[in-house]
């Protein structure tokens, strides 16, 4: 059918004028711009230009045929007929010409999809195998990651002040994570990495963070009005767990399987610890805006545990300090618990 398209639009072309010169071409770009291997760029190439050779052919025979007929003086229904007739013909003449190339579609399918997948063009059944193998083994990298939590500060005792005062919490982390696949095929990975965290807590109800008598800390009323009372600390992070993923084994191929371990469902488990870089007292008042880099005896070392649940890039944790938030006995029992979101670069 489309071969007729092409003549019957040759025939038009024709009528116009007996002895307009078309080409048929198929121009691919290189495989830089396509990604097109170049074992199919050369079969189609080929199998392109003997098509065109066939069309210049039987059209140059197809014109001398017009020319005779016109040269006849037929009314034009009688021409119109013998004109579709000719197309008929010719249209037949090249389909037949065409399928007598030979051109095996499955066969460059077969070898684009494998340049596709291997960026390669080999045929033999070692050389592939061992380029599924290398393509597709365990996932053992670092991804980037960013998340964002709220934090409230838990305490099994009785409310401290602090506990009375608190206002708004939450932790700004970002960092590396280590993805390492057990095999090939397997659920498990371990995980690890490297983060920076910001872990700011505000106080509320005009009252603000302070170092006591004792180079302790404590919270204070503000004389005036309080625009902003917020104690932020910063930790370098290191995790340590396990993730499940739940997507399916895919075939690669020559009895070869694997498993995604970027895309699905997984479920990850870890402890944490973490080392204080600084502590930062930000207080904005009737006085102007100060910042103190002093010891407020927030703790210097925390850790706990943390338990996520991942789609694909992203993620819902719930993260729980075993650690107090303040050292020895300052706000005693208080341990951070953080509700977040994080996205991967996975």
């Amino acid at each position: 059918m489309i071969k007729k398209l092409i003549v019957m639009g040759l025939l038009c072309s024709f009528s116009a004028s007996f002895y307009a010169q078309k080409t048929f071409n198929i121009n691919l770009s290189s495989k830089k711009d396509t990604e097109v291997s170049p074992v199919v760029k050369e079969k189609v190439e080929e199998y392109a230009a003997k098509i065109n050779t066939i069309i210049q052919e039987e059209k140059k025979l197809m014109e001398e045929e017009l020319v005779v007929l016109q040269a006849r003086n037929l009314d034009k229904a009688d021409f119109d007929r013998e004109k579709a007739q000719i197309a008929d013909r010719y249209s037949e003449k090249m389909d037949k010409r065409i399928e007598e190339l030979g051109f095996d579609l499955d066969d460059v399918i077969q070898k684009q999809v494998r340049y596709s997948l291997l960026n390669t063009d080999v045929t033999s059944k070692e050389e592939l195998k061992e380029k599924l193998l290398k393509k597709f083994r365990p996932s053992r990298s670092f991804t980037g990651y960013f998340s964002y939590g709220i934090m409230t500060l838990t305490n099994s005792a009785q409310d401290n002040v602090l506990d009375k005062n608190i206002g708004y919490a939450n932790n700004l982390e970002f960092g590396l994570k280590l993805n390492y696949q057990l095999s090939r095929t397997s659920p498990w990975a371990v995980i690890s990495g490297l983060g920076f965290s910001w872990r700011t807590v505000r106080a509320d109800n005009n009252m603000l963070f302070t170092r006591s008598a004792d180079q302790g800390v404590a919270l204070v009323q503000y004389n005036g009005n309080l625009d902003k009372s917020k104690l932020r600390t910063g930790y370098i992070m290191v995790p340590l767990g396990m993730q499940y993923n739940f997507s399916k084994l895919k075939n690669a191929g020559m009895d070869i399987q694997y498993r995604s371990y970027y895309t699905g469902f997984k479920i990850g488990a870890n402890v944490y610890g973490g080392v204080k870089m600084s502590t930062n007292n930000i207080v904005k008042g009737n006085d102007g805006e100060t910042r103190d880099r002093g010891n407020y005896q927030v703790n210097p070392f925390v850790y706990g545990a943390q338990i996520t649940f991942s789609y694909n890039s992203f993620s819902v944790f719930v993260k729980k300090d075993f650690s107090n938030f303040f050292k020895d006995s300052y706000f005693k029992n208080d341990k951070a618990l953080i509700f977040g979101l994080a996205i991967g670069l996975d």
